[in-house]
């Protein structure tokens, strides 16, 4: 009874210092391996400690300090010879526990011996004790080691292709062709396709001079795509800085200044085609490119359309462009170069093509307003489109202006709006009268609708997968029917695993829930989410710290807030139960925003690639993918060890779901047999 109050009275005494414990650290570890033979090694645990300070026995006597404990947790393919060894402790009597303490003064040296029963492996485990001096704190130390060689499987030429950045021209044009005319569908280059319509609605009355118009615009858009990013590729060869390219074009596309920019540019082209005024050139600006030649007649308009086009695409283009670029730092300079061509002249051959069409509708019928309508119907999806670039500031700074419900509301009104248009029930000051209502208006109306009834219940929850790369995060949402359903399904199963786990019954479907609980609050929680309910981290070290400790594979999703093709992967792919399952049970999720603008305390910058300082949590995940990973393309999946192995090939846009269940798969399996393709590290 004597001896149970004496140590009730020291861990009453000791409480006050349990909060110092994480600034107080009186014992430092190291942990190495040493071969004995062709299969057995010795893991040697160094503990160096401070002056004056304790370090406790695994010896300690039952009633005294805590005494020191070894626990393995990943011994696979390992067998232990024996416990943990150590030196001959200090003995000393303790008035307070009536005992004799066995500890360690200044540095103590472990050894457990184990044999390697495969060709490689990792052993893994945590220290826990205690040490005092004056006061007590408690030892707590995750190891990881690893024994014998990891097998490394060599890149197929493919993949050394792709890690000098190229896959052989034919398939680097091909991809420029096919990313060229995807680019068509963003929501900041669509709406781009009625502006030129507009236009050249207004070209000359000649149809060779309407031609040459045309052609013009398409060398334009070429040429203002190409030679810029030429010379920056050139100039990024010759001086090199690299890094800086990826951080302008990020800038493009993510930075408020622009994404503002252009939503008004998109507002007020939706207020001129329903007829609030009439956009026209300043003739100053014509007059300059007509003095010389009539056959220059309207050039500098054209070329004024070509780069408003240009400059208003980067804003989704960007990070195509961007990857191209970084396949400059490994030494090529023409290839990027082509690409970016094939790219451009894929991208504009569309508008080219409408800029040649106006000319064909002058000759149609100029009674009744059709060509109005058509203005009014375009006017209605600028708008729509337009709040895309304000969604992607206000994500990227978190201003909270347009949650996801607060963006599909306004959608539901603007097509609502643009359905009773179609009806007739609205009109425009321009409008002509409609007599009647044709087929055509009809079947569109019927279509216009159809899509507002399925955005409707998206402001309950519903994924509404059709429009997921356009939409804010469902995460954003605060009235979410989904995450409420699932949120309460989880409470279930807690409160039935604590019963069962109370009257000692466990089951396979319980002991996978617990590893899946996170190791500890994630960072930035308040400002970033996964989605479909899934847990996971916003920091790489974090995830890398619970990684360890629950013994996975990292998974890595470089993403962004202005994401399209992002969103696309999480409400298509993601979506799958094979994904989600291996995603919330096989590996540790980090989720790295590249576009984020939220500062970082100081102590957290860093010194970037570029030799630049990084002071934003979007600028620092940045510079680790282009630097580990050579790209700046998002999204971007990787497949990590511990120790900066790449499991497999990283995988980008593709909404195959077989194939990304078959990456998860193979990354699991080269994770439990030590299988790697490379370091990122090295």
């Amino acid at each position: 009874m004597k001896k149970l109050f004496k140590l009730f009275t020291f861990l009453v005494l000791m409480v006050p210092f349990i909060a110092k414990a994480q600034i107080l650290e009186p014992v430092q570890w190291t942990v190495e391996t040493e071969k004995l033979n062709q299969n057995e090694y010795n893991i040697v645990f160094k503990a160096e400690i401070e002056d004056g300070w304790h370090l406790y026995s695994q010896n300690t006597p039952f009633g005294g300090p805590m005494p020191l404990y070894f626990e393995f947790i990943d011994t696979l393919g390992v067998e232990r010879i024996g416990g943990v060894e150590e030196p001959k402790a200090i003995v000393h009597y303790s008035d307070v526990f009536e005992i004799d303490e066995h500890f360690f003064e200044k540095e103590a040296v472990f050894t457990q011996r184990v044999k390697l029963l495969e060709g490689a492996a990792t052993v893994s485990g945590v220290i826990t004790g205690q040490s005092c001096k004056e006061q007590c704190v408690p030892i707590t130390y995750d190891f990881e080691v690893q024994l014998g060689e990891p097998a490394v499987v060599e890149a197929d030429s493919a993949n050394e292709a792709e890690k000098s950045g190229s896959k052989g021209l034919f398939g680097m044009l091909l991809g420029a062709v096919i990313w060229g005319l995807a680019a068509l569908m963003t929501p900041c280059v669509f709406p781009m396709i009625p502006m030129t319509v507009s236009f050249f609605l207004h070209g000359d009355e000649s149809k060779a001079v309407g031609r040459f118009k045309a052609i013009m615009y398409y060398v334009f858009i070429v040429g203002l795509y190409t030679l810029p990013i030429a010379a920056i590729i050139m100039i990024t060869w010759l001086f090199g800085g690299d890094s800086v390219t990826a951080d302008i074009f990020n800038w493009i596309s993510t930075s408020w200044v622009t994404n503002i920019l252009f939503f008004v540019v998109f507002m007020v082209f939706a207020a001129s085609f329903f007829g609030a005024f009439e956009l026209t050139l300043p003739n100053s600006w014509v007059n300059k490119t007509d003095s010389k030649t009539s056959t220059s007649k309207g050039l500098g308009g054209v070329f004024f359309m070509a780069l408003t086009l240009v400059l208003v695409s980067f804003a989704c283009t960007g990070p195509i462009v961007g990857t191209v670029l970084i396949k400059s730092t490994s030494g090529e300079v023409w290839t990027p170069i082509i690409t970016m061509m094939v790219f451009a002249m894929a991208f504009g051959l569309p508008f080219a093509l409408c800029a040649l069409f106006p000319s064909l509708l002058q000759n149609m019928p100029k009674s009744g307003g059709w060509l109005n309508s058509v203005k009014v119907v375009l006017g209605f999806i600028e708008i729509a489109l337009g709040f895309k670039f304000l969604s992607v500031a206000d994500q990227t700074y978190h201003w909270g202006l347009l949650d996801r419900e607060v963006y599909l509301a306004i959608w539901i009104v603007t097509f609502t709006l643009l359905g009773f248009y179609l009806l007739g029930k609205i009109k425009f000051a321009h409008d002509s009268d409609v007599p009647h209502l044709s087929v055509f208006r009809l079947v569109l109306a019927i279509v216009v609708f159809t899509f507002v009834v399925y955005m409707i219940p998206g402001m309950w929850g519903a994924p509404l997968k059709a429009l997921s790369g356009y939409l804010p995060p469902q995460q954003t949402m605060d009235f979410d029917l989904k995450r409420i359903n699932q949120e309460n399904s989880d409470k279930v199963i807690q409160y039935v695993d604590a019963k069962m786990s109370n009257i000692s019954v466990q089951t396979e479907q319980v002991d996978k829930k617990v590893t899946s609980v996170l190791c500890e609050e994630p960072k930035y929680a308040d400002i970033f989410h996964l989605p479909h309910g899934l847990k996971g981290y916003y920091d790489y070290d974090q995830a890398l710290a619970c990684a360890k400790a629950q013994n996975k594979p990292i998974y890595i999703d470089f993403t962004g807030h202005g994401c399209v093709n992002c969103r696309e992967m999480e409400a298509n792919v993601w979506s799958d139960p094979r994904v989600l399952e291996m995603l919330r049970n096989d590996y540790v999720i980090v989720a790295l925003y590249v576009d984020d603008k939220t500062k970082l305390p100081k102590e957290e910058w860093i010194i970037g690639a570029d030799g630049k300082e990084k002071k934003s949590i979007g600028r620092v995940n940045a510079d680790f993918q282009i630097s580990k990973f050579n790209t700046n393309a998002q999204p971007y999946y990787c497949l990590m060890g511990h120790n900066g192995e790449l499991l497999v090939n990283p995988r980008a846009y593709d909404l195959d779901k077989d194939a990304f269940v078959n990456f998860l798969k193979e990354g699991i399996e080269n994770f439990n047999n030590g299988v790697s393709i490379r370091n990122i590290y090295e």
